[in-house]
């Protein structure tokens, strides 16, 4: 199973955060940003009216009993490769189709690749001594990715009920497919 394009982090089992934001130094130059999701409760899914609405999209409300770190932004291509470098499962650091762009979100990552990025991730934070006991970066579950994107909102968008170029990377040049 392949992810369509990217994937984001997140630090799970965090009771009390000790900041908002939350910084982990992958290399000397380069680093995974998080900010802090507060818990709570909101309505998951969307009305039978929104445009664009899926059928298995039924409204529900779901509560997180438990805040956690979310990545800033989807791993990035230096993210991935200051991981992944001298991995031993034989994945490539840069498999990116638009490589050397280093800001760029990681695509071409499957599940699979993206558990063993974690696994590697968690050891090397737990061999530094930054990760507590019972800590772990894991990938985020449907209901947490929609709180955080939702932000507190009721709309089809955190912005509002549209979408074009000046809301997200909507109209991005001759390759739509670009990340």
């Amino acid at each position: 199973a392949s992810f369509e394009k990217n994937f984001t982090v997140m630090l799970t089992d965090v009771y009390e955060p000790s900041q908002t934001n939350h910084t982990v130094d992958l290399n000397s130059t380069v680093n995974l940003e998080m900010i802090w999701v507060e818990p709570g409760t909101f309505t998951m899914g969307s009305p039978l009216s929104e445009v664009g609405r899926g059928g298995d999209e039924a409204e529900h409300n779901v509560t997180l009993t438990k805040g956690f770190y979310l990545g800033r932004y989807e791993v990035t291509q230096a993210q991935y490769e200051a991981v992944m470098t001298g991995n031993t499962n034989s994945l490539s650091a840069t498999p990116s189709q638009w490589p050397n762009n280093p800001n760029r979100p990681v695509e071409k990552v499957s599940w699979e690749d993206a558990q063993i990025f974690l696994t590697r991730l968690n050891a090397a934070e737990q061999a530094a001594g930054r990760l507590p006991a019972g800590w772990s970066y894991v990938l985020p579950t449907e209901s947490e990715w929609e709180y955080a994107c939702r932000a507190g909102t009721t709309t089809a968008y955190s912005w509002g009920n549209d979408i074009n170029a000046s809301h997200a990377n909507w109209n991005h040049g001759a390759d739509s497919n670009q990340t």
